[in-house]
């Protein structure tokens, strides 16, 4: 079976990309810094939302994903039939496997080995916080991720659309299984508000703008606004996990050991579940440019509809909501290694896979 498909043109990688890295620790550390000596400023922003959907987050990721929607022709879509195993890879992760690993983690991490280190009359909601984590799949920052890693764009959008319509049908049910409760108060506005600012009116705003480029000025024309919006996606990337971290700023230097242990079931959920997709997408001979957005829709939360559903249903100074809000910390820096080594790890992907 062979994973070979031919390589694209891969363009240069500049001073700023080549350290992006540096630059999420210090956007980390200006954060933190600023969430806690500007604690009024950051609860203004942060007050400024519909649903728990923050309003100034949200312009922040369309300035990320439209970018990569400007490069998506509507026409192909059609086309991603052909990409059939990689959807089935990332739906049996998403839905088969994340949601049940994550509470097999959380009880063995937090009910267990940590038990001694953290509050005991919150460690049933810590876990919990975990469980409604893993349950939905990331919806906007996946854009962002597959754009980084030349993925392709066809099938991320299908991928995304396709896990928002089954979202709308499992998350309930799913969360109340693993909870062990009858019934859960799903937060609507917040699925479908998200749905709405995430998916819906970028993809609308992008199609408009590629079109009337495309009609004006060809493919040169669409290219140059794709060269200069480049660093502004990433500055917006940048300035998002600021005002991520600057949020939690405070209960971070307030709880940090209960936050380092809250973040160890997540990193090794996201390292599992994106090494899981990708190997299995080798095995099954998907092509590389969507092996990886799949590994990363794989590892990726929804973590605004998380933390909207740990509010609604153990209330806004619960474990269950600090839980998801390490969840919050943890997405930007940890899925950008994993867009590394996906990146790092093509030459070894696309060679013959053993019979």
């Amino acid at each position: 079976m062979n994973a070979t498909v031919a390589a694209r043109p891969k363009p240069a990688i500049n001073s700023f990309e080549r350290y992006l890295s540096v630059w999420v620790a210090l956007c980390i550390a200006v954060g933190i810094a600023l969430g806690y000596s500007l604690p009024n400023l950051f609860a203004a922003i942060a007050s400024a939302e519909i649903a728990r959907v923050n309003l100034v987050v949200a312009v922040l990721i369309w300035l990320m994903i439209v970018p990569m929607l400007l490069k998506i022709d509507l026409g192909a879509l059609g086309s991603v039939r052909q990409h059939w195993k990689g959807v089935g890879v990332t739906l049996f992760i998403n839905w088969a496997v994340k949601p049940f690993s994550m509470a097999l983690l959380g009880t063995l991490f937090l009910g267990w080995l940590f038990r001694p280190l953290l509050p005991q009359g919150e460690i049933n909601a810590y876990i919990a916080g975990l469980i409604l984590l893993a349950a939905a799949p990331c919806t906007a920052m996946v854009f962002v991720w597959s754009n980084l890693c030349e993925g392709e764009p066809t099938y991320t959008l299908s991928q995304v659309a396709l896990n928002d319509v089954i979202m709308v049908f499992a998350f309930a049910p799913l969360v109340g299984l693993l909870l062990g409760v009858a019934s859960i108060t799903v937060p609507w506005a917040t699925l479908l508000i998200s749905v709405l600012l995430y998916i819906v009116v970028p993809v609308i705003v992008a199609q408009v703008i590629r079109r009337a480029l495309l009609s004006s000025g060809g493919q040169p024309a669409l290219d140059r606004l794709l060269a200069t919006l480049g660093p502004l996606s990433l500055v917006a990337l940048l300035t998002t996990l600021v005002l991520l971290f600057g949020f939690q700023g405070p209960a971070i230097l307030a709880h940090p050991l209960v936050i380092a242990l809250i973040a160890i079931p997540i990193l090794i959920q996201v390292y599992f579940n994106a090494g899981l997709a990708y190997w299995l997408s080798r095995r099954f001979g998907v092509a590389w440019c969507v092996a990886a957005p799949a590994a990363l829709i794989g590892a990726s939360n929804f973590f605004e509809l998380a933390v909207a559903a740990a509010i609604s249903l153990f209330g806004l100074n619960s474990g269950a909501a600090l839980a998801t809000v390490v969840g919050v910390l943890v997405e930007v820096p940890v899925m950008l290694s994993v867009v590394s080594i996906v990146k790092k790890t093509r030459p070894w992907y696309e060679q013959r896979v053993p019979a």
